[in-house]
C-alpha cells in the first residue's frame, strides 16, 4: 500500500488562492470581471470599493449616499487614540504606512467597532417590529442591549451635543428613501432608538455618526462586518493626513503628553 500523499498539480496550487476579486496576468489587470482600463477615469473611487466589495458598481443614488457615509468618517482630530498614535508612531522614524498601520491596529471593538455593533442593535429592533410596533420594539431592544451594558452603541457622544454629521447623512438617507432608493428599514430603527432613549429625559440621547453610518451601511446592503472596515477605509485617510502633517512639525519621539508635563506618580498603586 502506497501511502505517500498526493503530488500537488499545478492546478491544485491555483485552486489554493482561487478568488472572485481580482484577476492579474500578463497583460491583463481585472476587477471583479472588468478591465481596469475601462475603470480608470470613468468609475470614482467610492464606486470601486463597491465594486470590489460587492461584485457590482452602485447606481448613481447608491453611490453618493455611499460616498457621503464614506467623507463623513475621515477624521474627528488628535484626541482620538487612532490619530494619536499615527502621530506619535511617525516621530519614531517609520514611515508613512507603519504610521498608518498602527493607527488601524487601535481600530477595535472600543474605537471604531461601534458602527458594526449599531447595525447589528438596528437589526434587532427590525426583527422585534415584526411581533411588536417599531416604538415598542425599540424599547424592548434597548432593555435587553443595556442589560448587557451601559453603552449603547451609535448612540451619544462624548464631544458632541447633537453630533454634526448626523443631519446630513440622515437628511441624505431620508431623501433615498422618498426616491426609493433604500427601503428605509435601518432608518426607522434608528429613528425609533433615538425616541426610546429621549423617553423620560431632560436631554436626549442623539445618534452618533457610528449610527448614522450604520443607517447607511444597513440601507445599501452592506453585511455589519464591513461596517467596520469601511470605516478603518475612511479613517485612514485622517490617519495619513496626521502623519504626514506631523512630519512637517519636525517632532522626534512625541510622546502622549508634552516633555513638561509629568504623570502623576501613585504612591499606593492598585495592582491587579
Amino acid at each position: 500500500m502506497n501511502d505517500e500523499p498526493p503530488v500537488p498539480t499545478v492546478r491544485d496550487v491555483s485552486d489554493w488562492w482561487a478568488t472572485a476579486v481580482s484577476r492579474v496576468e500578463p497583460d491583463v489587470i481585472q476587477l471583479r470581471g472588468r478591465p481596469i482600463q475601462d475603470l480608470v477615469g470613468r468609475v470614482g473611487f467610492a464606486a470601486v470599493i463597491w465594486l470590489m466589495l460587492r461584485g457590482d458598481v452602485p447606481t448613481p443614488a447608491q453611490e453618493r449616499l455611499f460616498e457621503a457615509a464614506l467623507v463623513s468618517s475621515v477624521d474627528h482630530g488628535p484626541h482620538a487614540p487612532s490619530v494619536a498614535v499615527a502621530r506619535m508612531a511617525v516621530t519614531c522614524g517609520v514611515g508613512l504606512n507603519n504610521a498608518v498601520a498602527s493607527g488601524v491596529n487601535l481600530l477595535g471593538d472600543v474605537h471604531g467597532g461601534a458602527g458594526e455593533q449599531c447595525m447589528e442593535l438596528l437589526a434587532d429592533v427590525t426583527a422585534a417590529a415584526r411581533e411588536a410596533g417599531i416604538a415598542q420594539a425599540a424599547s424592548l431592544v434597548v432593555e435587553r442591549w443595556r442589560a448587557r451594558s451601559t453603552y449603547l452603541p451609535g448612540f451619544g457622544h462624548r464631544f458632541h451635543t447633537v453630533d454634526p454629521r448626523r443631519d446630513p447623512l440622515l437628511d441624505l438617507v431620508a431623501a433615498a428613501v422618498a426616491d426609493g432608493v433604500v427601503p428605509g428599514t435601518y432608518l426607522r430603527a434608528a429613528t425609533a432608538v433615538e425616541h426610546a432613549l429621549a423617553s423620560g429625559r431632560r436631554h436626549p440621547v442623539p445618534i452618533n455618526i457610528d449610527g448614522c453610518t450604520a443607517v447607511v451601511y444597513g440601507e445599501l446592503g452592506f453585511a455589519p462586518p464591513l461596517a467596520r472596515g469601511l470605516f478603518v477605509l475612511s479613517r485612514s485617510v485622517g490617519l495619513l493626513a496626521h502623519a504626514w502633517e506631523e512630519i512637517g512639525q519636525g517632532r522626534r519621539n512625541k510622546g502622549p503628553m508634552p516633555p513638561s508635563i509629568l504623570p502623576t506618580f501613585l504612591d499606593t498603586p492598585h495592582i491587579p
